[in-house]
């Protein structure tokens, strides 16, 4: 069975040989994550001309996502590596120190006193550590240990709630933005925005320096959430990813599952991609099969909708890349085969105001209700098949492109396909037999089979999709 949600890879020590890669996009890899919050330009840069060769090597298409540090909230570094907190105990986050010892740690964001108050709560270390704000000075905030345990150099530093100030895009962000524009990444995900003027600037920066990818917003501050604020990051965003690490710290664990169902719906209500991300496999880390908990979990995040699921540290550092891409991927195809279709019902309320809109809305009823083999997008900027892939039909989306960026942006779209054609004319009818005879090679239809085509005339117009076709392969080849 075609599996229909994706999955995202990050590279890392653990996979970053051309075996090992290989391997993993063999077992289901369809994003690669390049996580610039680790590693110099040069290793980025390395990483991406790796993925390019072995996907031309083997025929996938693989997609490369970049993502973006942002700011880095932390404490910094102790004489002796580490400390440990006791509840009860004062203990001092220091703008101005240098080593940290048992009484108190240095900061790498001294702004952090002016962005805080008496009774603040601030949790590190992802969370576990909790302290409890009693004074604050212009460098210093005295805190008082509600949560203890160890606490070891460059951990971060959350305020429960939200409301630190420091800007999405550092200094570094900035020249990250360069180098993947550089890698021409597919996508680039923004760390921590907190408003659409984030992700703006970022789109900005990105176009100056001559990159095309598409905008992924990672949800993870709490501000983010509040309903206005997430339709406008969303209005400004490409995609949304749904980073359950920091959001969890911000607006506490127990509220994420509430919330990662309502963006996804949001989102594909809007036309956006979905990534849902952090610890979805955590355990495979140092072991060789994952926990039900976590089966659930992305199994969870496929019914509800989301385009992709994301793998970090398992595939970076963890001891088993292959075998998690190959866990992931069993979960997703026996989740989506449980999943009820009902696009009747998604139909309902919908309006559709533009031509190309229509035609792809039309052509998934028809697929749907005919039973066809396949649905073939014929697409310029892949905006056709991106509207499909937002209801379910129960038949895949092949998108055919002789724009190679467009193959690679179709890597995420849940339920989708990218194939290359080649025929750059204007002959209507030669690019439908193209079309043919490339999902006939690909083993995707065979003769006889009904499939349902969309296309665009005047041909090679980007956002014309203006046709549907219904076609029985090989009917109609020309001698």
């Amino acid at each position: 069975m075609v599996r229909s949600t994706k999955i995202v890879a990050t590279l890392g020590p653990a996979s970053s040989d051309p075996q090992t890669l290989e391997r993993m996009i063999a077992a289901g890899v369809d994003v690669v994550r390049l996580n610039f919050s680790h590693g110099a330009a040069e290793n980025h840069v390395r990483r991406a001309e790796l993925v390019r060769e072995v996907s031309r090597r083997t025929g996938c298409t693989v997609g490369i996502m970049a993502d973006l540090q942002g700011p880095k909230i932390r404490v910094g570094k102790f004489r002796e590596g580490s400390v440990t907190l006791n509840r009860g105990e004062e203990f001092v986050l220091d703008a101005e120190r240098e080593l940290g010892g048992e009484d108190g740690v240095g900061l790498d964001y001294p702004n952090l006193p002016r962005d805080v108050a008496a009774g603040d709560r601030l949790l590190l270390d992802d969370g576990r550590i909790d302290l409890e704000v009693i004074e604050v000075t212009p460098s210093r905030v005295r805190c008082r240990v509600v949560q203890g345990g160890v606490l070891s150099n460059n951990k971060g530093i959350n305020r429960k709630g939200g409301g630190l100030s420091a800007p999405a895009l550092t200094a570094k962000d900035m020249e990250d933005i360069k180098v993947a524009s550089q890698i021409h990444c597919d996508y680039l995900a923004v760390s921590f925005p907190k408003s659409s003027a984030d992700m703006y600037m970022a789109r900005q920066l990105m176009r100056t320096a001559g990159g095309e990818a598409l905008l992924i917003a990672k949800i993870e501050r709490a501000e983010a959430v509040e309903e206005k604020t997430l339709a406008e990051i969303m209005s400004a965003s490409d995609a949304i990813m749904v980073a359950r690490g920091d959001l969890a710290v911000e607006v506490g664990e127990a509220s994420v599952p509430a919330l990662q169902k309502r963006m996804i719906r949001q989102a594909r209500e809007l036309n956006k991609l979905t990534i849902t991300a952090t610890q979805m496999m955590e355990s495979m880390i140092s072991n060789p099969i994952p926990t039900r908990a976590e089966v659930s979990d992305v199994a969870n995040a496929v019914l509800d909708g989301t385009d992709a699921v994301m793998l970090s540290a398992e595939t970076a550092s963890g001891a088993y890349p292959v075998e998690t891409v190959e866990s992931v991927a069993r979960i997703c195809v026996e989740a989506e085969q449980s999943q009820a279709l009902a696009l009747d019902r998604d139909f309902l309320d919908r309006v559709f105001t533009r031509v190309d809109q229509s035609i792809a809305m039309a052509a998934l009823f028809t697929a749907y209700h005919l039973k066809v083999k396949a649905i073939a997008a014929l697409t310029e900027s892949g905006s056709t098949a991106l509207w499909m892939s937002r209801l379910n039909c129960g038949v895949p989306i092949y998108a055919l492109t002789s724009q190679t960026a467009t193959r690679y942006r179709c890597t995420l779209f849940r339920d989708t396909y990218p194939l290359i054609i080649s025929y750059s004319g204007h002959d209507r009818e030669e690019l439908l037999l193209e079309a043919e005879r490339v999902l006939v090679g690909s083993g995707v239809v065979r003769n006889g089979d009904l499939i349902v085509l969309t296309i665009g005339e005047p041909i090679g117009k980007p956002g014309g999709t203006n046709t549907m076709k219904i076609v029985k392969v090989g009917e109609n080849r020309r001698p």
